[in-house]
This record gives structure tokens, C-alpha cells and sequence, in this order.
């Protein structure tokens, strides 16, 4: 009886992958369609999208020191019953430049220095097709850019075909960028900097390169004068080569349950999945073509733990997502946000999209530029494509696991505003009262109080809007509830929806939608009773849409309207 396969939660060496009976989702029929493309690619994708185990099974697939392998390795897999010509026909080097450690004060002797291991393990498994005594002489120079003249003029004479695949190719520069600011960045990638100067010596040396990252800042910096590669990040035809279909995760999720490890209704587990990790589309072609994209290494996350427990995850969010998106955030400088980019975020929060148009390059410099911010967030993966306006594009928040993070991104900017610091253990035990009780008040005033006593909001209070933001960022503190903010119901919108997860805790018996309005200090009470007449009205006819009674999932709902006048709030009632 075969064994039954390990899941490879973030695993991405593809050799260990095939050899170790794990679980591997076939994405081997992409190359021959790579094949057709230009000789020097680029791609970018989000984190845990499976960029690393994609490289790593390219380089499996061509490297002519492992074509005695092929059948072991992919004699399962599409390619191995469609092999191409180039299989097996390249001498490869491949670089990580997430290991080129830029935390050093010696930043270029630190990158040659990775740059000599790796190429010293190429000459290691090339050395037989090259003469001794230049074997000699590479091990000897303690220069990358020596070595890599030395493999040019060598191969070149000898007629050996190069190949280059780099993954996080951006990873160190992002690091400096971040670290120590744009001047060294730029001294770097600029005119003779050291990095432009490496990837100069790469064209015209290797017959194919293929570049992954997770922005294009980079590229755009070291490219402009000179071409170095073909972006496909936003061609249709590759926007299923990385990340799982919803049909790849029902093939998964079906072979661990007939193996006996996976308990329970894998269409249940397929909708619990898909509002936190599904939803990813990275080109406009494929909005009516191709299905969206699961985030891989959510998905195993999610599987391992139902495995192991039998149920699903306490927490939806992998712990590995948090510290991606400090990374993230630290790159994009959101500790020193000018007023134009804050007001961006914020609005993406609040509303869940922008319409904007996608950039597909550019330099570090111009990150800093509020247009270009939503088109950062998109490669980062904090929005994907969701329709179109026009010649825009209306780029949205793509599930919950992104949106906790903008909620708490939120939270974080509200904390540090408040001139008294908020007790978010206190807020809670409300929480909990208000999910398994009924008891909505306390928690509530709770937040209406916060938002009084915030003298930053109450400065630049924008209405309506902003009072919805402040809330939706507390509100995500409850661990027991969705925060849906603008679900659609009844050919309106509802401020906010309080779903419960029913997944994750099951005893939770009250749900809540939320209608919030504002008015300026100086209107009378006839405006007042008037909007809250109409308050009423619409909350009413969202508690009445059919979805209404799937989303609730039999608990108790309750229609709350809160009405605020300035900061200060007027008027409380469930109605």
C-alpha cells in the first residue's frame, strides 16, 4: 500500500518535494509555453504563492547534471510525458538573493561573497567539461564578476548553453532599501553601483534567464539603459502558473480524505477556505477566463491543521502571513506615511478597492508617490483585479486574510493617534458578551467613547467615513465575527456586518448589522430625526434580503443604528 503523502507546508525545494512523497500540484505544463517566450523572463507574485519551489523545479528540469534523473522526478508529471527539447540541456546557476545577507556593514563585499559560494557549487557540479587549469583559476579569484568572465569565455568557447534563474531577486535590494534608505539604494543599482554592474554581466551571458521577486521596483531601477528582461507578471497566459485553483484544492482535499487522513464535507471546507485565501487574479484577460487563485501556503496551513485536529484552524491567518506583512510594511514605509498614501490605505480599508491604473514598473524613488501605492499594494498582494472601469482598473482587497491586515493596519494608526491609549483586552471580554449574550451596548460605547476621545480623528473628521473606518478597526479585534464593511443587500449597502464564524466557534449565538450616520454639529434636530427615520428604513430592508438568513447561520440578529453628531455619539438603538 503506497504511503500517504506529506504535505509540504512551506517547503520549496522540488526535489525534495518528488523524492520524499509529498504532495506536489503538477505546474510543469507552463513549461513549454515559457519555452516559447523570450529568452530572459520576469516574473513577480505575492509571498507564499509557491515562487521557490517553481525555480526550483525549473531547475531540476534543465540542469544537464540531472538528466539521468528526469524520469524519477517528473515521470509522474505532465512534463515527463511531454518533455520538451531543452530538457536537460543547460549548465545552471542559480541564485537566492534573499541569502545574500545586506545587514552587514559591508554590503558589496557581502553580496560577492554569496555570489562566489554559489558559483564556486556551480563550478563544483560543471568542473569535468572545463580545463583544469581554469578550474583552477576560478577557485582561486575571490571576485564574482572574475568568475562569471571566466564561466562566459569558457562556455562560450566550448558552446556550452547557460541558464540563470534567480529567485528573490529584489530581496536584498528591498533590505537596503529599507535599511539603510534611498541614497545607498540608489549607489547601488545605479550607474557603476555593484548590483547594476552584476546584472549588466548576466545579459548576453546566459542563453535564458528567468528573475522572480516580489516587485518590480528593482528591476526598473537596474534595467533603465539596458534590457534585461520580459515581464510576464501580467500576462494572462501565466496567471494560473503560480497558486492553486479551486479545482487543484478539491483534487487535494479528496485525496487526503480517501487516504483516511481528512475528516468531514470537503465542499464545506472549500467555503471555508475561499473568503480568506481564494480570490487572486493578476491580469485583466483572465477576469472572465480563468478561475481565481488560492494562496498555496494558506491552504496548506489550513489542511495540515484539519488533519491533525479535525477541525479547522483557531486562526485563519498562518503566522508566517504577519511577518510577510511587516516586511511589506516596512518597505513601503508605512511608519512615515505622508497625508495623500494614508489617505489611500485608508480608503481601501474603509471601501475595499480604488480604481486606478496598474503600473507595471517602477523606480524606488517613485514608491513614495500616492498613484503608484495601490499598484505596490497589488504586487505585494494586498489587492488583486476584480473588474474593470473603463481603462481602469478596479483593484480590491482580495479576502479576509488581507483585509485583517488592513483592519489592523488601521488599528495600529487609530492606537497611535489616541491621546489615551485604548485596552484592547477590556474590549475583548465586550466581545465576548456581545457574541455569546446579546449584550451589544457596553462594547459599542466602548468604541464610541475611544472615537470621542481620539483628538487626532476628531481634527480631521471626514463624516460618515471616518467613523465607519475607526469602527471596522476595533471591531476586528472580535475574534468571533467576519467584519464584512459594505456587503450588499437588498440593492443597497449596509455599513457593516457582524458574520459569525461559526467554523471557529460554534457556540456564538447573536449576529449584528451596523448603520452608522453622521451630521455636523451645527444641523437641528428635525435633520437629525429625519436621517434617523431613514436609518431605520434601510437597515430594515437589509435585515429583509434573502442572503440575510445564510449569512446570520441561525443566530440571532440584531439591527443596531447608531447616529453621531460631530464626534460625540447622539443616539443608540437597536431597531
Amino acid at each position: 500500500m503506497e504511503e500517504v503523502k506529506r504535505i509540504p507546508y512551506g517547503v520549496s525545494d522540488f526535489i525534495a518535494v518528488v523524492e520524499q512523497n509529498q504532495y506536489y500540484v503538477d505546474k510543469t505544463m507552463y513549461l513549454p509555453l515559457l519555452e516559447e517566450q523570450p529568452s530572459n523572463l520576469f516574473l513577480i507574485r505575492p509571498r507564499r504563492f509557491g515562487k521557490s519551489l517553481f525555480l526550483n523545479m525549473l531547475r531540476a528540469y534543465y540542469d544537464s547534471s540531472q538528466k539521468e534523473k528526469f524520469q524519477k522526478r517528473f515521470g509522474n508529471l505532465w512534463i515527463g510525458k511531454n518533455p520538451t527539447p531543452l530538457q536537460g540541456k543547460y549548465q545552471v546557476l542559480f541564485l537566492d538573493f534573499s541569502k545574500a545577507g545586506a545587514g552587514m556593514e559591508n554590503l558589496e563585499a557581502n553580496f560577492n561573497l554569496y555570489c562566489c559560494r554559489q558559483l564556486d557549487g556551480f563550478m563544483a557540479t560543471y568542473e569535468d567539461a572545463y580545463p583544469k587549469r581554469i578550474v583552477e583559476d576560478f577557485y582561486a579569484s575571490a571576485s564574482a564578476a572574475d568568475k562569471l568572465n571566466m564561466i562566459e569565455i569558457e562556455a562560450g568557447r566550448e558552446g556550452y548553453p547557460l541558464y540563470l534563474i534567480i529567485d528573490e531577486y529584489d530581496n536584498f535590494t528591498n533590505v537596503v532599501l529599507n535599511e539603510r534608505g534611498n541614497d545607498v539604494y540608489h549607489a547601488i543599482t545605479h550607474t557603476s553601483g555593484f548590483y547594476r554592474e552584476i546584472f549588466k554581466k548576466f545579459k548576453g551571458m546566459f542563453e535564458r534567464i528567468f528573475m522572480m521577486g516580489i516587485s518590480p521596483v528593482t528591476l526598473d531601477d537596474l534595467t533603465s539603459g539596458f534590457n534585461i528582461g520580459w515581464n510576464i507578471s501580467t500576462n494572462y497566459r501565466f496567471n494560473m502558473m503560480l497558486g492553486f485553483s479551486e479545482n487543484d484544492v478539491r483534487e487535494m482535499l479528496q485525496y487526503y480524505k480517501d487516504a483516511g487522513q481528512l475528516k468531514g464535507d470537503i465542499d464545506t471546507m472549500i467555503m471555508d477556505m475561499k473568503p480568506w485565501y481564494d480570490n487572486y487574479c493578476f491580469a485583466e484577460e483572465s477576469l472572465e477566463r480563468d478561475p481565481k487563485m488560492f494562496n498555496c501556503d494558506m491552504v496548506f496551513y489550513y489542511l495540515r491543521n484539519y488533519i491533525n485536529l479535525g477541525k479547522p484552524p483557531k486562526e485563519m491567518i498562518a503566522p508566517n502571513t504577519r511577518t510577510d506583512y511587516n516586511k511589506m510594511k516596512k518597505l513601503i514605509r508605512l511608519d512615515h506615511l505622508d497625508g495623500d498614501r494614508k489617505s489611500v490605505l485608508r480608503k481601501i480599508a474603509e471601501e475595499g478597492y480604488v480604481v486606478t491604473n496598474l503600473v507595471t514598473s517602477f523606480s524606488a524613488d517613485r514608491i513614495t508617490e500616492p498613484e503608484m501605492f495601490p499598484s505596490l499594494l497589488f504586487y505585494y498582494g494586498m489587492l488583486t483585479i476584480t473588474a474593470t472601469r473603463g481603462e481602469r482598473l478596479v483593484l480590491s482587497i482580495p479576502n479576509n486574510n488581507v483585509r485583517k491586515q488592513y483592519f489592523e493596519y488601521l488599528l495600529e494608526d487609530y492606537q497611535l493617534e489616541n491621546k489615551e491609549y485604548i485596552n484592547l483586552n477590556n474590549l475583548r471580554d465586550l466581545f465576548y458578551d456581545m457574541s455569546y449574550e446579546g449584550k451589544w451596548r457596553e462594547a459599542l460605547e466602548f468604541i464610541a467613547h475611544a472615537y470621542k476621545d481620539n483628538s487626532s480623528v476628531r481634527s480631521m473628521i471626514e463624516g460618515e467615513r471616518n467613523i465607519q473606518g475607526f469602527f471596522t478597526a476595533y471591531l476586528s479585534v472580535n475574534a468571533y465575527y467576519l467584519i464584512a464593511p459594505e456587503v450588499e443587500l437588498n440593492h443597497g449597502f449596509c455599513d457593516m456586518f457582524l458574520m459569525p464564524d461559526l467554523q471557529r466557534y460554534n457556540n456564538v449565538a447573536h449576529s449584528y448589522i451596523l448603520e452608522l450616520k453622521y451630521l455636523p454639529i451645527k444641523e437641528n434636530d428635525e435633520k437629525a430625526g429625519n436621517q434617523w427615520q431613514e436609518a431605520v428604513e434601510q437597515i430594515h430592508r437589509y435585515a429583509e434580503a434573502s442572503r440575510v438568513r445564510q449569512l446570520v447561520q441561525g443566530t440571532q440578529l440584531h439591527c443596531i443604528v447608531m447616529q453621531f453628531c460631530g464626534w460625540e455619539l447622539k443616539r443608540m438603538e437597536e431597531v
